[in-house]
C-alpha cells in the first residue's frame, strides 16, 4: 500500500530553506506580493513594505551613527589645537613657576576647566594661590592616591571623599565629577566641574594622559 499522505514541513524547517534560497521569491513575485508580516501593533503589512520599513530603521540608525562620529571628530580635533597650544605654551616657559602657570591657565582657558588644583612633590619658588600646593611624594596626606600614582592612569568621575580635602581644600563647589592626571615624579592636576556628567568613568582619557606627559617634559627640562 502506497502512503500517499503529504510530508509535513514545521515552520522552522521552511525557514532554514528560505535562507539557504533568498532567490527563491523572486522566481515567484505573486507569492511575494501575497505574504503578509505581522507588526507590533497587531497590523499586517506586505513583504514589501515590511522590508522598506526595516531599510529605513537601518538608514536611520547608520545616520544618526554617522553625526556622532562626526562630532567625535569635531571634538577631537578640538582637543588636539588645545593642545598644541598648550604644547607650544609650555615651550617658551623657562621656569618651573611660569611652567605651572602656564599649565592652569591653559587648562581653565583653552580646556574650560571649572576649577584647577595642582600639586607638587617638589618646592616650586615663587608660586603662590590656593591653587596650588606643595607636598612631598612621601607625605601621608597623599596615601589615597597610592594606587592612582602608582599605575599613571587618569581617573574620571567622583573621586572618594578622602581625596578631596587634599585636592579641593573645604571646597566642593567643584567635585561633582573630577578629572585627575598623576604625572610621575612631578605630582597630581585635578580639573573638578560642578557639572556631575562633565567627567565620567570610561571615558576617554589619552588626552589627559598626553597633558600629563607635556607637563611633566616641561618641568624636567627647566630643571637641567
Amino acid at each position: 500500500m502506497i502512503d500517499d499522505r503529504a510530508e509535513k514541513l514545521s515552520a522552522h524547517e521552511v525557514a532554514v530553506w528560505l535562507r539557504r534560497h533568498p532567490n527563491f521569491l523572486g522566481q515567484f513575485p505573486d507569492l511575494a506580493l501575497s505574504l503578509v508580516v505581522p507588526k507590533e501593533d497587531g497590523k499586517t503589512a506586505s513583504l514589501s513594505s515590511y522590508q522598506l520599513e526595516i531599510l529605513r530603521d537601518k538608514n536611520r540608525d547608520l545616520t544618526r551613527r554617522l553625526n556622532e562620529l562626526g562630532m567625535n571628530a569635531q571634538d577631537n580635533e578640538r582637543l588636539t589645537q588645545h593642545l598644541q597650544t598648550l604644547s607650544l605654551a609650555l615651550l617658551r616657559a623657562r621656569l618651573p613657576a611660569d611652567i605651572v602657570q602656564t599649565l592652569a591657565a591653559c587648562l581653565k582657558e583653552d580646556f574650560a576647566g571649572e576649577c584647577v588644583r595642582i600639586i607638587s612633590f617638589t618646592a616650586v619658588p615663587g608660586m603662590l594661590g590656593d591653587w596650588f600646593s606643595h607636598i612631598p611624594a612621601e607625605d601621608p596626606r597623599l596615601q589615597p592616591f597610592a594606587d592612582c600614582l602608582a599605575n599613571g592612569e587618569p581617573i574620571c568621575g567622583r573621586l572618594n571623599p578622602e581625596k578631596l580635602p587634599v585636592l579641593f581644600g573645604d571646597d566642593r563647589t567643584h567635585t561633582q565629577s573630577i578629572a585627575l592626571i598623576p604625572v610621575t615624579d612631578v605630582g597630581l592636576i585635578a580639573v573638578g566641574s560642578a557639572d556631575p556628567h562633565r567627567f565620567y568613568p570610561g571615558m576617554g582619557t589619552l588626552f589627559l594622559r598626553w597633558i600629563g606627559e607635556l607637563f611633566q617634559t616641561a618641568l624636567i627640562q627647566s630643571r637641567r
